[in-house]
């Protein structure tokens, strides 16, 4: 579809308001639909799902420390918005077709108020998955200043969840993010960058088939999905009006497969600011920003001396990532567009400040357990990609159990052709380095022989992650300390075809 680009206004989506609040705690209660709304000029109206009657939901804005509770409620129909491939793990014939169970990505929460893949719920919660175990979720918010998202986490169909449109931004604040005195109020905003297909009577279109399509089933699981427009908070390919000014923005790709390499056709500098997991130590100037599925940056964008400009966000990340085809740079390769339209409200006081907060570096010498974890590629009974890690489907007992306060090194070994984005509930981690690895050796030996040098992470990912790029033919390092809760969590892959099938495993924290 030859959709007109930058005719639609950015939506700048609106900050939800609890339904209680005290000193003690908050409360929400947050309603899951299906409803229509306009994504493009030229569209007719999109069914989609999402939160409070919005696509993507509306923005949580809490205080570091604040006990927060959410009941997430399902009001969705019982037919599902979108193919559902049956033969895929948890998403089997005699369970619900529309299930939901939410996530909150990057926060340190409970287990039981994780969103566990199988504690879903349906509409009233009538019917329940076996890890149900509460209505409503606690979240006690021990986290600095960062940009986390929520979405839909149910096992077999999140990319189908997701892609219909259940996302939506959780902000924490703190002291000591006001006292720096960044961008705020509403030159602070989140952007939600996806990627989608529509049919021409405005539905959402997603593929009922690969490629090479599984002749012996109806619907079935593709390898990955490419939409051929960008979505901005809901909008696709929107302008934004600025002022001359600074701003701060919360980039989140929020794409199922998809990967961004962001830069500005005006050639500034985008000044990096914060990570997955918050501010980083000193602010980076940098030309290019690359996201991958999951991972959020934030950055200054300075537009004083850009009066009567038109800025445009381009793409130029091949998809599949790194690898694959170029960009269309008339489509996914424009994202949205800046005009530096607006007066000046006022003065600008805001600042790029030269230190923000200090990041102690964790030193290897200090982890009590090294794990050596592969990202593997297996063929199933119809001929397509089953991606696993360390070669354990779902159901395989739990090979991962940290204890409370102990620190490990992770080592994934990326045997397959595709680059994974890998995400650790619970906690957040720092990158240590890459190296390239000798994969057909390893795969017939199992011994790790490195056939390059240790790279270190890149200066984007110096902070507080809580998703890292696992590159193909390379093993990533990370490390972490668990806790500060125990109980069940998983660990998968974030491209969400997948996450699906079925590039996700337990781990559990103990005593």
């Amino acid at each position: 579809m030859n959709l007109s680009k930058f005719v639609d206004e950015l939506p700048v989506p609106s900050v939800l308001k609890p339904r209680q609040k005290d000193r003690f705690h908050t409360y929400y209660e947050v309603n899951m639909t299906q409803f229509q709304q306009s994504l493009h000029r030229d569209l007719p109206e999109t069914t989609v799902w999402g939160f409070e009657g919005v696509y993507p939901g509306p923005t949580f804005e809490v205080e570091s420390g604040e006990k927060v509770f959410v009941k997430w409620i399902s009001n969705l129909p019982d037919k599902h918005l979108l193919p559902v491939d049956h033969t895929v793990h948890g998403a089997h014939l005699g369970v619900p077709e529309v299930r939901t169970v939410i996530h909150l990505h990057g926060a340190s929460v409970e287990s039981e108020s994780d969103g566990y893949p199988e504690a879903w719920f349906t509409k009233g919660f009538e019917q329940v998955g076996p890890h149900f175990s509460k209505e409503i979720y606690r979240y006690d918010n021990f986290m600095p200043a960062c940009t986390l998202w929520y979405h839909d986490h149910v096992i077999g169909i999140t990319r189908l969840n997701v892609y219909a449109g259940l996302a939506g931004f959780y902000l924490i604040r703190d002291q000591r993010e006001r006292e720096l005195n960044l961008p705020s109020g509403k030159f602070d905003i989140p952007l939600i960058i996806q990627d989608k297909s529509f049919h021409p009577d405005g539905s959402l279109s997603y593929p009922k088939q690969p490629k090479n399509p599984v002749h012996e089933l109806d619907t079935s699981i593709i390898p990955e999905f490419s939409g051929d427009a960008i979505v901005v908070n809901g909008k696709v390919w929107p302008y934004f009006n600025v002022e001359p000014r600074k701003y701060r923005f919360r980039l989140l790709n929020g794409s199922n497969t998809r990967f961004y390499r962001l830069k500005l056709d005006s050639e500034q500098l985008l000044y990096h600011i914060a990570t997955d997991s918050g501010l980083i130590e000193h602010p980076i100037g940098i030309k290019e920003i690359l996201l991958a599925p999951a991972e959020r940056v934030e950055v200054i964008i300075d537009f004083t001396n850009f009066e009567g400009k038109r800025i445009v966000m381009t793409n130029d990340a091949p998809f599949p990532f790194p690898d694959g085809e170029p960009v269309d740079s008339n489509t996914v390769g424009k994202v949205m567009e800046f005009r530096v339209v607006l007066p000046l409200s006022g003065k600008d006081t805001s600042e790029i400040p030269s230190f923000m907060v200090p990041f102690p570096k964790r030193r290897v010498q200090t982890a009590s357990k090294f794990r050596f974890l592969t990202l593997t590629r297996r063929i199933d009974s119809y001929g397509r990609e089953l991606m696993l890690l360390n070669d354990q489907d779902w159901d395989a007992p739990i090979t991962e159990n940290p204890k409370l306060g102990q620190t490990e090194v992770w080592y994934l070994l990326n045997l397959t052709n595709d680059t994974h984005p890998i995400h650790l509930h619970l906690i957040d981690f720092q990158v240590i380095d890459r190296r390239a690895f000798d994969v057909e050796k390893y795969k017939q030996t199992g011994i790790l022989d490195y056939t390059g040098l240790a790279m270190p992470p890149t200066p984007q990912e110096r902070g507080r992650k809580d998703t890292v790029i696992a590159y193909s033919n390379q093993v990533t390092r990370i490390i972490m300390k668990f806790g500060p809760y125990t109980g069940l969590y998983v660990w998968h892959c974030h491209i969400l075809e997948h996450e699906d099938y079925v590039m996700m495993r337990p781990f559990r924290v103990l005593l």
